[in-house]
């Protein structure tokens, strides 16, 4: 029987698919118009406004499905399955953009929208590259809006829509609450993932996929001069959007960095995740590619390669989204996507633009300039050349280990993945590091065709030996002795006194040409911050409780996690902390602990506080986020790797009598963790806020308890009368678990009964909280910013020049 459903809004989902198919087709047809355009004949400057007016077409089609997309998020349209999957009514707002492309889906039209804006500028930038860079271009977005039209062919589905109904989804369409009428009235969504409910998340997606959509240009434009045969001229418009794919995919890769450090508890902001690794490798082959670009169009050598470095970066990115979207990684990532049944599909796009590249290179490979003579030892181009290459030796390992499920996949092999993957890559990429760091410090002191070898070797005789010096200082502050980290210590030292020297010696600290020196000084001290900071990583959250923290399971060393429990101080390092409570705000627990100084015995000072918290989801699972503390020469990373998110209530047999005794003013008591004694009678007493009566008879016993760590905690518990009734108020010392009732007083002694009760069972909230040190990655941090800077600058200049 056919339901009528009640509530839904089907008009936005039937106009964002009918854009979605419009998009597809006027993108073919810009392609095919661009096509006939490039081909230099009567009728190039019809085909090219035909081509101009498609894309054009295909482009508000784009930003026509991003606006009801954003739309349907904004107002919380659960009868379609992508609204439904990835927020809810909890979810606070300023999270919609990460829930946009949070899934497939909208990631693919985020990609899309960056194609758009770089289409749209290199429409009227590009002059005579136009056609053949916009066919290319076209192309590419046929493809990508093929992701989207979630068109079926009897068993081939061909992409996946947004604008899906929930009650039509394929793996939804039976929940048994769909049979319900009006199903609208209380259905709630999935929400956004705990991991991706984060700030770097509205700002890190869309910073990485505008540097994957830079990689097309210098790609189309790399095409374009094969297919025109113009095979040096493509150089000059290519090397400025080059620049400018280094500087936002660099730039994008650091923010999820940044963002991993921030929101992810694995104690770090780099793990070689296989698709962190997926997005890294194209900005290596992409960096390759600039200088050797730079050497063809100086000296006109390197061609070859310029064009292979040019043309891999794109397919690399294209390989990556196999990677992450093909579900091939899908156990093996935290940040992949699940697979939607288009990993046929992914792999035909990448198919046909490796084998349009391979196709072109190989048909004009005679037509190709050749380079006549070999370069000299002492020039420019043959250590850029070399560089070029470690670039590409590094580019590979990273891919060849990455791709390890694959190759098993294809090849039924059973190579089995690094136990250690951090320690297996830093085995390989530390050697590589050190060499391209060194190239960076010596490459710019010679000359293109040749250098007097004299003169090369004294120019950097000052930014040796004050890196020389450098490193033998550090190296004696933090105790560096193992040979390779002596040898990086040096060489990322070299390489940002080499070029500060190079910029204020050479260039006479010219800023408009200084662009590469200050790019090559921000990557050396982001090299130098990366290696400090990981290498002296220090755990100083040492169990110093008397609980083995090594029973709540085999993840849980004590040599690494601390429990405290509420109100516990325990040393912890040069600190003492204290776990002073939880506190809940929306679906986030925050857990307060406090870190403090000792300057003089039983005296201690606040330090700082730090508030780790657990993102709570029911669904999805608890996510715990560390909290940080930043200095100049070191960050103090915290996070809480077990914790009770609900606190049990204490029972009156939790405690358990253990002292009765009758104290005069200054005479002790002992418990098991600490010596109280009786300061001194207290007479005025805030009886309401003790819910006593006005007319009641009270006096208080002033206590003071000293613990192990020579802490004093103060407690008063009350003698009241009423009528002749005894009306004991008790008072406890949450953090000590122990409790005082005044039994009786003795006034002929001037003596108070005091009895003590201690917890039997510790019910008291505990966390366990792992701390972590990272010396000097502030210099890591701000090395990005520099190397941003220097390739802004670098871009400026390149586009001054022409």
């Amino acid at each position: 029987m056919e339901i009528n459903y009640i509530g839904e809004q089907l008009l936005p989902g039937k106009l964002g698919h009918f854009l979605i198919v419009l998009g597809f087709v006027a993108a073919l047809v810009s392609a095919l118009a661009y096509y006939f355009a490039a081909k230099d004949n009567t009728q190039s400057a019809s085909w090219r406004t035909m081509g101009r007016v498609t894309f054009g077409i295909h482009s508000v089609s784009v930003l026509g499905v991003v606006g009801i997309l954003l739309g349907l998020l904004a107002s919380h349209r659960f009868e379609y399955q992508y609204i439904w999957q990835h927020s809810n009514t909890e979810m606070p707002m300023k999270y919609i953009l990460s829930s946009f492309w949070e899934g497939q889906e909208g990631s693919f039209l985020l990609w899309l929208f960056w194609h758009v804006v770089l289409g749209a500028i290199l429409m009227f930038s590009a002059r005579k590259w136009e056609p053949p860079v916009m066919a290319v271009f076209a192309l590419v977005q046929a493809f990508l809006v093929s992701m989207l039209l979630g068109t079926q062919f009897g068993d081939l589905r061909l992409g996946s829509s947004p604008f899906v109904l929930l009650r039509e989804h394929p793996d939804f369409m039976n929940l048994p609450f769909l049979q319900n009428a009006s199903y609208l009235a209380n259905l709630d969504g999935r929400g956004l993932n705990p991991l991706l409910q984060n700030y770097w998340m509205t700002i890190h997606p869309p910073t990485l996929f505008l540097g994957f959509a830079a990689t097309l240009v210098p790609f189309a434009f790399a095409i374009a001069g094969l297919w025109k045969k113009q095979y040096t001229e493509w150089l000059k418009p290519a090397l400025p959007w080059t620049y400018f794919g280094i500087m936002i995919l660099g730039t994008g890769i650091l923010m999820g960095g940044a963002w991993a450090y921030e929101a992810l508890s694995f104690g770090g902001f780099w793990a070689w995740d296989p698709v962190e690794n997926a997005s890294l490798v194209p900005w290596i082959t992409l960096v390759g590619a600039a200088h050797v670009m730079v050497i063809q169009k100086n000296k006109g050598q390197s061609l070859i390669i310029t064009f292979v470095l040019t043309l891999i970066t794109f397919i690399l990115i294209l390989y990556s989204t196999f990677l992450t979207r093909s579900g091939v990684l899908g156990e093996t990532s935290v940040h992949a996507f699940t697979s939607l049944g288009m990993s046929g599909q992914l792999l035909i796009y990448l198919l046909t633009f490796l084998f349009l590249a391979i196709l072109l290179l190989a048909f004009r490979w005679r037509d190709l300039p050749k380079t006549e003579g070999e370069e000299s030892l002492y020039s420019r181009e043959f250590w850029m050349f070399v560089g070029a290459m470690v670039l590409s030796i590094s580019a590979f390992q990273i891919s060849f280990t990455t791709s390890i499920p694959v190759i098993n996949k294809i090849f039924g092999t059973n190579i089995a993945p690094p136990l250690d993957p951090i320690a297996h890559y830093n085995s390989w990429q530390l050697p590589l590091a050190i060499i391209v760091a060194l190239l960076i410090a010596i490459a710019q002191y010679l000359k293109y065709r040749k250098t007097e070898p004299k003169q090369f070797f004294t120019s950097l005789i000052l930014p040796a030996a004050l890196a020389l010096v450098l490193t033998v200082a550090i190296a004696i502050a933090m105790r560096y002795t193992h040979f390779i980290y002596l040898l990086m210590l040096f060489a990322t030292l070299f390489t940002v006194t080499a070029n500060l020297n190079y910029w204020l010696r050479v260039l006479k600290g010219k800023v408009a040409v200084a662009g590469a020196s200050v790019a090559h000084v921000g990557f050396g001290l982001l090299l130098l911050g990366a290696f400090l900071s990981t290498s002296k990583r220090e755990t100083i959250s040492l169990n110093t409780s008397s609980m083995d923290v090594s029973s709540l399971g085999e993840d849980y060393s004590n040599r690494e996690n601390i429990l405290l429990m509420k109100g516990d101080t325990l040393r912890m390092a040069e600190y003492f902390v204290t776990y002073q409570g939880k506190r809940k705000e929306g679906v986030n627990v925050f857990y307060d602990v406090e870190y403090m100084t000792q300057p003089t015995p039983g005296v201690f000072e606040t330090a700082f506080m730090l508030h780790p918290r657990v993102q709570t989801n029911p669904r999805m699972g608890n996510v715990a986020e560390p909290d940080t503390r930043h200095f100049l020469h070191k960050d103090i990373y915290t996070f809480v790797t077990y914790a009770e998110v609900e606190k049990p209530e204490a029972k009156a047999e939790d405690f358990k009598s253990t002292s009765v005794k009758a104290l005069a003013i200054g005479d002790t008591l002992f418990a098991g963790n600490a010596i109280i004694t009786f300061d001194d009678f207290e007479r005025n007493l805030d009886k309401a806020a003790l819910g006593l009566q006005e007319g009641d008879i009270a006096v208080g016993i002033s206590l003071t308890a000293v613990d192990v760590n020579n802490v004093r905690h103060t407690a008063m518990p009350v003698f009241a009368l009423r009528d002749s009734y005894v009306i004991p108020v008790d008072a406890e010392i949450e953090r000590l678990g122990l409790l005082f009732r005044v039994k009786r007083l003795i006034p002929q002694e001037g003596k108070v009964e005091i009895e003590l009760l201690e917890r039997a069972n510790d019910h008291r909230e505990f966390i366990v909280l792992k701390a972590l040190v990272f010396p000097w990655i502030n210099i890591l941090w701000g090395g990005c910013v520099i190397m941003v800077i220097g390739t802004v600058m670098a871009i400026r200049r390149r586009v001054k020049l022409g």
